[in-house]
């Protein structure tokens, strides 16, 4: 089909999908006589969809057993903004000492600025 040759397979799909939600809303609209061609099973075998990753998650009890073994206070400061501020890896490395306000870090965003 040219409609997805030399496509990756998501863009296939995708199209797939798009196709199929047409010929469902032309048929529950007003032709409930048209048989989708979307439908088949070896087509939606073609385009099935592949399951989602499942992500490991760590434990609460582990994180701290990681933040407590660690004997670098640079490390640790880094851990604990990670794993108890939500801050990514580029956000704490990005941080500098004018950030820090008494006990407290000041943030900027776009101008505004964001205590945590």
């Amino acid at each position: 089909m040219t409609l997805t040759k030399d496509n990756k397979q998501a863009t296939k799909r995708n199209r797939y999908s798009v196709l199929s939600s047409f010929y469902n809303f032309s048929i529950n609209t007003g032709l409930p006589s048209l048989n989708n061609p979307c439908s088949t099973t070896v087509i939606k075998k073609i385009f099935k969809r592949p399951p989602p990753i499942q992500w490991q998650i760590v434990d609460k009890d582990t994180i701290d057993e990681i933040i407590f073994r660690t004997t670098n206070k640079r490390n640790r400061l880094m851990l604990e903004l990670m794993a108890r501020g939500g801050m990514r890896v580029g956000e704490v490395l990005e941080l500098t000492p004018d950030d820090i306000q008494e006990y407290s870090l000041v943030i900027m965003f776009h101008g505004k600025s964001w205590e945590g």
